[in-house]
């Protein structure tokens, strides 16, 4: 590792290609013939492959979670703050996988993606893909690297919906599923939020009923209103306010319309750096993701019946001014878990910065994390 970097990252790391060529059937009732998912890996597997972690991405997320591409590059991966040696997710102990999920459009197959069968990127044509959907393609994937049981699965926001669905759907191949800053489903307003976010991208004229690719251009300023409603909703008001107050940028008021508040820009320069790195179409794949997880919905509701087949223990985390994902959301999840006698911990965490605190390495969320953690490694001997 470069002398450069922390002592506690993971360091350089590459990621890798892994190529399927046996159909994967989607809840949709679609198929992909063939898909490749993009995978980075951090820590080594044990000699009974029983320590391996499985990280889920939230909706903007990536493979990148941990340690730089480059001496050179300046930011680490999106959760570095928990995953490397002494962290959380201690890479001296775990050997922790994470992947792009399929519709995503950081090298695994989505909408940018070619479609073999026109020779063209798929766009709109690209199937709507679920969580369940990406949980089976990350059970593949454990196939392809030998693991057949993870110690833990672990995911924040809609990560976290992708621990639970795996409790669901493999019970007997993963140990532990760590559920942060999640809700077994969404409420109204959330899927409004969501479908606010789509309207800014398909009435963007750039659009092109999603075949934006043929037109070299991007919806640039729909990407970017949706970034900005979607940011909102990540942070809390005492942060924001924090943060930004009513700041302006100048000393006096404009009497104009360009952004005059902090705030204004700070978001305007969120959604233009978004819509660069950023696939339109996979975003609505994303959020629609969102809307239908619903594990309860085949069960008449009854999230605690929906919970029988589980296995595994769980740990649930919440943060106490997260209003995307409320604590009582986390709260119903663990009711549900006991009603249907499942071991469960249990923390709400007292955290100023909204739904996005689960990216902030605070004392006691960082406590409890780790604890937990441990446990699961003295558990596998690692």
């Amino acid at each position: 590792m470069s002398d450069s970097l922390p002592a506690d990252s993971v360091g350089i790391v590459t990621p890798q290609t892994y190529r399927f060529d046996t159909p994967i059937d989607l809840a949709c009732g679609q198929a992909l013939d063939s898909y490749q998912l993009v995978v980075e890996t951090y820590g080594e597997l044990n000699e009974d492959a029983s320590n391996a972690v499985l990280i889920c991405h939230a909706l903007s997320g990536h493979h990148h979670a941990a340690g730089y591409h480059s001496a050179e590059e300046r930011k680490p991966g999106w959760w570095d703050s928990c995953i490397g040696p002494g962290k959380p997710i201690d890479t001296d102990r775990f050997f922790v996988v994470s992947l792009n999920n399929l519709g995503g459009c950081h090298g695994s197959t989505g909408p940018n993606s070619n479609n073999p069968k026109t020779d063209k990127p798929y766009g709109p044509e690209f199937p709507v893909v679920t969580v369940q959907d990406w949980v089976k393609s990350q059970a593949l994937l454990a196939d392809r690297l030998g693991i057949q049981c993870w110690a833990a699965v672990v995911g924040g926001s809609l990560g976290g919906m992708q621990a639970l669905q795996w409790s669901l759907d493999y019970p007997d191949r993963l140990r532990h599923a760590v559920v942060i800053a999640s809700t077994p489903r969404l409420t109204a307003q959330n899927i409004a939020f969501n479908e606010v976010a789509r309207q800014a991208i398909t009435s963007d004229q750039e659009f092109h009923g999603g075949r934006y690719y043929d037109h070299g251009v991007i919806p640039r300023r729909g990407l970017m209103l949706a970034r900005m409603v979607g940011h909102i909703t990540y942070l809390s008001d005492a942060s924001m306010g924090e943060k930004f107050g009513r700041e302006l940028r100048d000393q006096a008021y404009k009497f104009g319309f360009d952004a005059e508040f902090q705030v204004e820009s700070y978001l305007r320069y969120q959604g233009e750096r978004f819509s660069e790195t950023f696939d339109a179409n996979t975003y609505l794949l994303m959020t629609r993701a969102l809307d239908y997880f619903d594990p309860a919905h085949d069960f008449g509701g009854d999230l605690a019946r929906a919970m029988t087949t589980a296995q595994c223990e769980f740990l649930v985390l919440s943060f106490s001014t997260d209003w995307r994902f409320n604590p009582s959301r986390s709260e119903e999840m663990v009711n549900a878990m006991i009603a249907a006698r499942k071991r469960v911990s249990y923390a709400e965490i007292d955290a100023p910065w909204g739904h996005d605190a689960f990216l902030i390495p605070t004392p006691r969320y960082t406590s409890a994390f780790s604890a937990y953690m441990d446990r699961v490694a003295r558990e596998v001997g690692a």
